[in-house]
């Protein structure tokens, strides 16, 4: 038994929204009641539990909306698309789940509406990469909409779309006076989603086309532009700073050296050593066939690896999964970043244990921040206390760009 919900799985995916109530995108007990509503259901009676309280916000919204209640209909459209986001964790994976794409579409087309009833209104970008337009916003300072501002670009991880990004970060920026940037770039959200793109290690090639779209746009402050990661971000948006180097500071929440690092230890259980010498093709059928009994008897790695990792990546098995992922590291990058960085660690977080290797590695103003249970921010991107992580991450941020 979880915190709100019966199952373990469920429990993860339906407690995340609690980190985004500071930021309107959830209360407590509305959480508490689709838990109950969900009970000892399975993953559909999940998604149900979701999507019929999101689909009430939104009808709540839609009067409010036509009676003239600005504030409240944006207030319940934001609200609708973080419990549409938070409705299809569960059912993950390709072949694509119908009801995934329907609550993904009812949550961007609820987020588009509530940004629009903002003051000013905030209407969707695109930001070309290659054949791909990548969705983006651009949410102003708040009460400094017109003015000249630095820059925060905010990069998603494994499994958030933009909504996650609004909420988890981009309202607590923009309440401090930045100017913040968030998308979704190949293998998130509507790119995965609605186009099967998959994720990409070479994340400085993604940030460029978006600092370079960033540019374009006005009171866009260009020698104050920061980059900032969180969950797999925190690796991706490493990797970026070490090729892009108009960024004025970055941010990895948490500090992620590679994508294998979280693999090493169940590896290492049946004799099979991976590191950045690993040669993926050489693996033994045999080891890889335990591992592979090991995933798809644990619900929660099954969904990991199987569900969201072969998804994600676009890749059928456990071999081609490892190959692609093998991809992704800061082995002989992380001295090419050039600009005061802020890591993050989180006591109960495994994601985070890489952190003090990333320290090692980086030769610029580097400052490392460990988060504990002792403050309610010990879990994975401390989403249980995410106002403390905004608070310190953004003081840093003031700090190292001379905010005022």
């Amino acid at each position: 038994m979880g915190l709100l919900f019966k199952d373990d799985l469920h429990d993860e995916f339906g407690t995340w929204p609690l980190g985004y109530i500071p930021a309107g995108g959830a209360d407590f007990g509305e959480v508490r009641a689709v838990g109950a509503a969900v009970g000892d259901g399975d993953d559909e009676a999940f998604c149900d539990a979701w999507c019929a309280a999101a689909d009430r916000l939104a009808a709540e919204a839609t009067d409010n909306e036509a009676a003239g209640r600005r504030a409240s209909a944006r207030e319940g459209w934001l609200r609708a698309a973080s419990f549409y986001g938070a409705a299809y964790h569960p059912i993950f994976g390709a072949p694509v789940n119908p009801r995934l794409v329907a609550a993904f579409r009812k949550q961007i087309a609820a987020f588009d509406r509530g940004l629009a009833l903002g003051e000013p209104a905030v209407t969707p970008l695109g930001i070309v990469l290659g054949d791909l337009t990548m969705p983006a916003y651009l949410l102003r300072a708040e009460g400094r909409a017109n003015e000249t501002r630095p820059l925060l670009i905010l990069t998603n991880g494994y499994d958030g779309t933009v909504t996650d990004m609004y909420f988890a970060s981009a309202v607590a920026a923009a309440r401090r006076g930045y100017h913040v940037l968030f998308f979704d770039g190949p293998g998130q959200g509507g790119p995965l989603i609605e186009q099967g793109v998959p994720l990409r290690p070479d994340w400085e090639t993604v940030i460029k086309a978006v600092v370079d779209a960033a540019l374009e746009l006005p009171g866009i402050d260009p020698k104050r532009i920061a980059l900032s990661g969180w969950s797999l971000g925190g690796h991706l948006a490493a990797r970026a700073a070490t090729g892009e180097h108009r960024l004025a500071a970055l941010i990895l929440d948490p500090a992620l050296w590679s994508m294998l690092a979280g693999f090493t230890g169940l590896a290492a259980k049946f004799g099979m050593t991976l590191d950045a010498s690993t040669n993926i093709a050489e693996i033994d059928d045999a080891v890889l066939a335990k591992l592979n009994q090991v995933i798809e008897g644990n619900r929660q790695m099954r969904w990991s690896f199987v569900q969201r990792g072969y998804w994600v990546h676009g890749v059928k098995d456990l071999r081609g999964y490892l190959a692609s992922t093998s991809l992704f590291t800061l082995d002989g990058r992380a001295g090419e970043i050039r600009c005061p960085t802020l890591l993050t660690a989180a006591g109960d977080d495994t994601r985070s244990g890489s952190a003090q290797m990333v320290m090692d590695g980086l030769r610029c103003p580097k400052t490392l921040i460990n988060f504990t249970d002792a403050e309610g921010a010990g879990d994975h991107c401390e989403m249980m206390n995410r106002s403390l992580l905004n608070r310190r991450a953004l003081d840093w941020l003031d700090t190292a760009l001379g905010v005022v």
